[in-house]
């Protein structure tokens, strides 16, 4: 069985690494629910105190969602994917310890969406992160909630109309990006600052996150039901299939010629 998700853990420390670096870490089913099953195990582990979630390779953090799999959705699959969405969020917004993002290449889609529902996000000059579901027909909810909750509305508009990516600088400047160091140190700095949060009192720490997840709350329920509506209009016009083929056309094109 193929291993979508990788653990390892140092100290009071757990590791979980995105691990499919073929496709920049693109997600599929089976990896939302290996990282699930990771998150659970690093939230009832009483030895472990801090979670850090990265990508393999030095390309990317993760490139969001896989379209092979989504081009092929109905309304009903589709639904259901929105679903699939609800666990993953759901668990990273429960948990009780502090969730570090190791940021080594673009963060994109839901992939950056993941990386903004860490607590905090260390990142090279190199990274990119963004919401280009537009250009392959997916409507974005979720997306625009966890952004309009960090960076408002008109920002939120920006980003989500044009799909474009916004450089490591911007995403700083924005407060998205807590730290920016050498590519080379993306790791040890966020085990640096694990071992810092570690120190901290751990019922203090549940109880600050949990009051972060009950402010916002509402907003995460009210994004997913929109999310079906959405999706389930969408994906009944066939638009979104057709565009995630001529995305993938282009994208191999592009390849073969390069």
């Amino acid at each position: 069985m193929a291993t979508f998700i990788l653990t390892e853990t140092r100290g009071a420390v757990a590791i979980i690494t995105l691990n499919r670096p073929e496709v920049l870490n693109a997600w599929h089913s089976a990896m939302r629910d290996m990282l699930v099953a990771a998150l659970d195990a690093a939230e009832g582990n009483e030895a472990v105190r801090v979670i850090i979630l990265t990508g393999a390779g030095d390309r990317a953090f993760g490139a969001g969602q896989d379209l092979n799999e989504t081009k092929t959705f109905d309304p009903d699959r589709a639904e259901l994917w929105i679903g699939e969405w609800e666990r993953l969020y759901d668990r990273i917004r429960s948990l009780s310890k502090p969730l570090i993002m190791a940021l080594n290449g673009v963060a994109a889609g839901s992939a950056f969406q993941v990386a903004l529902l860490g607590d905090f996000r260390i990142a090279h000059a190199g990274v990119t992160m963004g919401q280009p579901e537009i250009n392959s027909g997916i409507a974005s909810t979720t997306g625009p909630w966890i952004m309009m909750e960090m960076i408002g509305l008109a920002r939120t508009i920006d980003l989500t109309l044009t799909g474009r990516m916004m450089d490591a600088s911007e995403a700083h400047a924005l407060g998205l990006i807590n730290r920016i160091v050498p590519q080379e140190t993306v790791m040890d700095e966020a085990l640096s600052l694990a071992a810092e949060l570690a120190g901290k009192p751990p019922i203090a720490m549940r109880l600050n996150k949990a009051r972060f997840r009950e402010v916002t709350e509402p907003g995460f329920r009210d994004c997913l039901a929109a999310g079906v509506r959405n999706q389930r209009i969408s994906y009944a016009t066939g638009e979104p299939a057709r565009m995630m083929e001529l995305f993938l056309a282009t994208r191999a094109a592009r390849k073969a010629a390069g």
